[in-house]
């Protein structure tokens, strides 16, 4: 039977099915359509109502089954730490794990669902060596209010992660990997996180995404958004086109969006003194951005490219935009429930 992930992000509604073939999945259908509601995670009875109808369409014109599904919550909704604490055993970190809580997570804790990880644990003769953690909170209302939309179609999720564990997995991060940074550039939002031999060490969600590059060109160019939108998506950065208007329109925009990234590098200097940030990953809608690569890298002197998601796995997909279904690929990938 197919396992189907979903993202939605407030542009479009992603969706990947797949199955196990072996040691590999096999993909079966790519899908994305329109979000014609404008927001991921609706909290009023009338708007789940129009996202479930959405999504159930979605489900029919693709035949995709209900049983095994999987989502990811999107990271500005949110709030993820990786902390460090004295070496403790498991019953002593559960015990202590609220606490460290209320120091890092700005979520009452009355109102906090929260989950974390060890990410490592030093030997036990090392005393001094503290372990890291991984806290993710997330208002429990909001959890309610992005699992109501699936239980009105009948469906019971398999799980639900972040949109930032399931990248790091869809990146296929092994031992020897140096410190990466992923940033995710959806429609509304920008996330940044870093990682290094495939251990999350830093998180940051910022509100700025293509939707600001479309109304760039929108605004300097006096055009109906849609068709801003495909120039955005077509000319992007070549300055070649329209005299260079469109690139102009961008590169304010574009700006902002690296001065981010350079802010999340030095500030990973600054916890990793011993380390710098080795490369770059872009993914998401906006990160096939014509021209982005190339900018991006001559400004941040570093390696910059697409994630490409697909890399190694089987069946039909396609050829283009592949880094947009980076989260529905890193739900994929994980083993169980």
């Amino acid at each position: 039977m197919n396992t189907v992930a979903i993202d939605i992000g407030t542009y479009s509604l992603k969706a990947v099915a797949a199955k196990k073939k072996k040691d590999t999945l096999e993909i079966t259908r790519v899908v994305e359509v329109p979000n014609y509601l404008g927001v991921s995670i609706p909290t009023d009875d009338a708007s789940k109502e129009k996202l479930a109808q959405q999504i159930e369409n979605m489900f029919t014109d693709n035949a995709f089954p209900k049983e095994s599904v999987r989502l990811a919550l999107p990271e500005s909704v949110v709030s993820t730490k990786v902390i460090q604490v004295p070496m403790l055993t498991d019953a002593e970190l559960a015990s202590a794990i609220g606490w460290q809580a209320e120091q890092f997570i700005p979520i009452p804790k009355e109102e906090l669902s929260l989950e974390y990880q060890v990410l490592f644990r030093p030997e036990k003769n090392d005393r001094d060596t503290p372990m890291r953690v991984l806290l993710i909170g997330v208002k429990r209302t909001i959890v309610e209010h992005y699992v109501s939309v699936f239980s009105l179609l009948g469906i019971e999720p398999q799980f639900l992660e972040t949109q930032t564990v399931s990248l790091l997995r869809a990146i296929h991060s092994n031992i020897q990997d140096p410190a990466t940074l992923v940033a995710n550039i959806g429609f509304s939002s920008l996330d940044i996180s870093i990682a290094r031999a495939g251990e999350l060490s830093f998180v940051f969600a910022h509100p700025q995404g293509g939707m600001l590059l479309t109304r760039a060109i929108e605004n300097t160019l006096s055009l109906p958004v849609q068709q801003a939108e495909e120039y955005k998506r077509t000319y992007g950065l070549d300055p070649q086109y329209f005299e260079g208007k469109v690139q102009m329109a961008l590169i304010p925009v574009v700006k902002s969006l690296i001065d981010q990234i350079q802010k999340a590098i030095h500030y990973y200097s600054t916890q990793y003194p011993q380390e710098s940030v080795q490369r770059v990953f872009f993914t998401g809608g906006t990160a096939h951005l014509p021209g982005l690569v190339s900018y991006a890298a001559s400004a941040l002197g570093i390696e910059v490219s697409v994630i490409s998601p697909f890399s190694g796995l089987q069946g039909q997909f396609p050829e283009t935009n592949q880094a947009a279904y980076s989260v529905c690929v890193g739900l994929l990938n994980r083993d169980g429930n």
